[in-house]
């Protein structure tokens, strides 16, 4: 007798949760598609999955794949093109089927699609081989390796390596434990000084153990297992657990994987039980964190969680992977992850929703994961779409001759894009072949010549490591300046847009970012929907305001992440909500509507209304317009509609203090200047002030440093308002302006703007 199914519970995807993909609005970037949903059980969820080209799901017709032991999927096979349905039901741990099918969903398979599976759990070990090292070098490349540094002594800039990056740990002290915070107090100064000291941890026991073995030299590898046992013996529930200090058990757990993986056979039995069961502790906290606590599988936005799997599961499995049977585990949910969500700050168009500072740390991680897990079982995660293109997020939003142009948190602001970026970047260069982004490199590796004592480098990357390992690994990319790109770029994943003239040269470029995404101002990404930043000749003109003091610091809690520190507008003084509720910061989101490239413009349409309507519930609408005319000057259109009269305030940033006039302003760089002229204000003149100051920070926190400058025009009350701003960036040496008058007759406004014999005629219609 068929025993009776229960009717599955299908829970509403939310603001936060994964969605039900793919279906026939669903933009399928790669074959096969990724499947995800809500969990149908909060834990134990086993599924069973089927793809038909019929919806009647026959069974000739029809691919069945189970058990998947998690809300995500992706086939092993590619599909041919067409129009197909999918279905899932709840199974119980003997595989059997206890639920009824879910809801049927239909999704289309378009041609020349990328064609990227993942290999089935029972085949994606299959060529793996356990002998040691694991970890970057196999003991074939490892053999390889030795005979090219007998014949070349400088073989993979070794010597670099060997003086900077092993020669300090063969002296230096051991670095003893962390202690505890005061009172179990966390400040900033010893957080950061925690997981700095556990960098060198890492380094010390990563690059002696490596450096030890490839010479096979006994006082390296006596010095390597010294600085291993040494760590091994720290509490893995003290001050470095996760619990305590995540980025400091980031760096713990990768110290001992290397030290594990590359030492082993210098170790004794009692030594590798230890160092092991050590090991084990430490990572299996992390992956309960991800996987229980977390959930980044059905709620991925959260940077730590996703940072460990490159930085934790990544290395700690393949160390550990037939040493106990939970590696295997920690590797497949990461590979499932990684291919099924990754990243869940961006999409095929290659964007990161957190900013460039963040991609920064984000793709150093997963790229070192991507190499080690592609060295050892061959799976090649570079060929998804978003690896192909992410190159050019740096590229158009974070160029190497700009400062405090881009958005988001910023550990580096005030400073050039660093020469961590520029390594990231060389990356995609050798897995596409990217001439630009090679370029980028080179520009960062030249403007960027002391990388190594600044804190945001040195507590994280060592760049002789990272070079040995990329010359060995990929091929050397010939360098082309971006002189012949597209102007403009649209990242359509995260809502960022970027135009730009004369990216090659330093001198003569201009650049322009605005952004209005769909993430908000969630984790590490601020409220500045339809915010602006702009950089020109060589200046920030209108900058991203603040510094990097820490997170959740007065500076980053009460003014980085705010409105008021944007480019942006307040209305009724209020700006777009950037507190500490995910599912709110989520909401508070913004729509790039339409970005062209015409002959002699380029044409930008941002929607940032859901972005303050939690703080300004009678708001009905909010649009900002950006016209980049000529390769010279900026003509901004902000119209916002209310269902009361509200003031609004106009805000533009700056290093230095501003000119003002009438109805405009002036800022004047070192090399650059900005006029800025408001053409028209539909409520009557804005009232034009300029503040010195970062309202509710602790300028304690800024330790001398000076504070930025910002212009506040505002608006009569009114429930309909359009401001047309004028902005134009010039050489400061060589002045020059733009001629504008207003045409007002019948029901739309025409507006004139002339520079050097060119007019650009804007009509907008008339609100009534």
């Amino acid at each position: 007798m068929k025993e009776t199914l229960f009717k599955l519970y299908q829970p509403e995807s939310g603001t936060l949760n994964v969605p039900y993909q793919p279906d026939e609005q669903t933009r399928i970037i790669e074959n096969p598609p990724r499947f995800t949903w809500m969990p149908a059980k909060l834990e134990d969820d086993f599924y069973v999955l089927q793809i038909s080209p019929d919806t009647g799901f026959t069974q000739e017709n029809t691919w069945t794949y189970q058990s998947i032991p998690h809300n995500l999927f992706t086939p092993d096979r590619p599909l041919p093109s067409g129009t197909y349905f999918w279905r899932y039901a709840l199974l119980d741990k003997e595989q059997n089927q206890v639920s009824d099918w879910s809801k049927v969903r239909r999704f289309t398979i378009s041609e020349d699609l990328p064609e990227t599976p993942l290999p089935a759990r029972e085949i994606r070990y299959k060529e793996v081989s356990t002998a040691r090292p694991r970890l970057w070098l196999t003991e074939e490349t490892l053999s390889d390796f030795r005979s090219c540094l007998s014949a070349d002594p400088d073989y993979c800039h070794w010597k670099n390596f060997y003086q900077h990056s092993v020669e300090p740990f063969l002296t230096m002290p051991l670095i003893p434990e962390p202690e505890p915070y005061p009172n179990h107090q966390r400040t900033a100064k010893l957080w950061r000084k925690m997981y700095m000291d556990c960098q060198q941890v890492l380094h010390a026991i990563r690059h002696l153990s490596v450096a030890g073995v490839i010479l096979k030299d006994e006082q390296i590898l006596a010095k390597a297992k010294e600085w291993l046992l040494h760590t091994a013996n720290w509490n893995p529930n003290g001050p470095t657990s996760r619990d305590y200090n995540d980025e400091a058990a980031f760096r713990i757990v990768g110290a001992l994987s290397w030290g594990y993986d590359w030492l082993l056979p210098y170790l004794s039995e009692d030594e590798t039980d230890f160092v092991k069961k050590q090991l084990f502790i430490r990572t299996e906290q992390v992956a309960f964190h991800v996987i229980e606590r977390s959930k980044i599988h059905q709620v991925p936005y959260d940077s730590h969680a996703v940072r460990a799997l490159s930085s934790v599961l990544v290395p700690a499995g393949i160390a550990l992977f037939d040493d106990v049977p939970e590696a295997r585990e920690w590797l497949d949910y990461t590979l499932e992850y990684y291919s099924g969500l990754y990243t869940p700050w961006g999409g095929a168009d290659g964007g990161w929703a957190e900013g460039p500072h963040y991609w920064m740390t984000g793709m150093a991680y997963v790229i070192e994961a991507m190499n080690l897990l592609k060295n050892f079982n061959g799976y090649n995660l570079y060929q998804r779409p978003f690896f192909q293109n992410t190159g050019d997020f740096p590229l158009y939003v974070y160029p190497p001759d700009t400062n405090r142009a881009s958005f988001g948190d910023h550990a580096n602001l005030g400073d050039l894009p660093g020469l961590k970026v520029g390594f990231n970047i060389r990356q995609f260069a050798g897995v596409t072949g990217n001439p630009y982004y090679q370029w980028y490199y080179e520009q960062t590796r030249k403007y960027d010549a002391d990388p190594y004592e600044k804190f945001y480098n040195k507590g994280w990357w060592d760049f002789h490591f990272d070079e040995m390992m990329y010359l060995h690994d990929y091929p050397e990319v010939k360098a082309k300046a971006p002189s012949d790109i597209s102007p403009v770029k649209w990242f359509k994943d995260v809502g960022w847009a970027a135009v730009h003239s004369r990216m090659d040269d330093p001198d003569e470029h201009i650049m322009y970012l605005t952004k209005s995404s769909p993430y908000g101002s969630i984790s590490h990404s601020h409220g500045d929907q339809n915010a602006f930043i702009l950089h020109a000749f060589g200046d920030p003109l209108a900058i991203h305001s603040g510094y990097y003091v820490a997170f959740n610091s007065t500076m980053h809690s009460n003014w980085r992440r705010q409105t008021i520190s944007k480019n942006a507008i307040l209305i009724d003084g209020k700006g777009q909500y950037a507190g500490k509720d995910k599912f709110l910061a989520k909401d508070a989101c913004g729509q790039i509507e339409t970005v062209e490239q015409k002959k002699n413009y380029a044409y930008i349409r941002g929607d940032a209304t859901a972005a303050y309507q939690h703080d300004v519930p009678y708001l009905l609408h909010y649009m900002r317009e950006t016209y980049f005319v000529d390769d010279s000057y900026f003509v901004i259109v902000d119209t916002v509609n209310l269902e009361q009269d509200a003031e609004i305030d106009w805000l533009l940033h700056s290093l230095q203090e501003m000119e003002l006039s009438h109805q405009s302003f002036v800022v004047k760089g070192e090399k650059a200047a900005l006029e800025g002229r408001f053409v028209h204000c539909s409520s009557g003149e804005l009232t034009l002030n300029q503040y010195n100051d970062f309202p509710g920070v602790n300028l304690d926190e800024l330790e001398g440093s000076p504070i930025h400058w910002r212009l506040q025009a505002r608006t009569r009350p009114a429930s309909q308002h359009r401001i047309v701003t004028l902005l134009h960036p010039m050489k400061k040496m060589e002045p020059a302006y733009v001629s504008y008058f207003i045409d007002d007759q019948g029901f739309s406004q025409q507006y004139y703007f002339t520079k050097d014999g060119k007019t650009f005629r804007l009509e907008l219609p008339k609100d009534f």
